[in-house]
């Protein structure tokens, strides 16, 4: 059986597309081809990295890369995951030649303030819900 291709898009693939990335391939790396992008190519967020290796994910080898890469490779998706919040939907990329589009609405990471701790406190609950998100995802699809 092959695997199932799966994108998990947002606009700087800084944090939440990358946990979405991160906990798919962890759930479920035996059926899904998992990669993720950005509209534009951010900075992978080290706090979402240590929230991560709080729970035993590694984000180790994690980039930020741009939907513009594997639209130029000619690369297909059969599920396309966005994962913008609702007031950046409307910027929050399409990808053309992708399967099935599916949009999840999550806080953005990067729009926190305060320190690092207050930063890594609110996103904490932003990747549980990505999560578990995932965990009804797989079990509530032919996927």
């Amino acid at each position: 059986m092959s695997k199932k291709r799966a994108l998990f898009v947002c606009i700087h693939n800084s944090g939440r597309s990358q946990m979405g990335e991160a906990f798919l391939r962890h759930l479920a790396g035996d059926r899904f081809e998992v990669h993720s992008a950005g509209l534009e190519a951010g900075r992978l967020n080290p706090l979402v990295v240590r929230a991560m290796e709080e729970i035993g994910i590694s984000m180790e080898g994690h980039h930020a890369k741009t939907v513009q890469e594997y639209l130029d490779r000619g690369e297909r998706f059969d599920y396309v995951i966005t994962v913008c919040d609702e007031t950046n939907a409307e910027r929050c990329p399409m990808f053309p030649g992708g399967g099935k589009r599916i949009h999840w609405s999550f806080p953005d990471p990067s729009a926190l303030t305060g320190s690092d701790e207050e930063k890594l406190a609110g996103i904490r609950p932003i990747r549980d819900a990505i999560e578990a998100k995932i965990r009804e995802w797989l079990a509530n699809s032919e996927s």
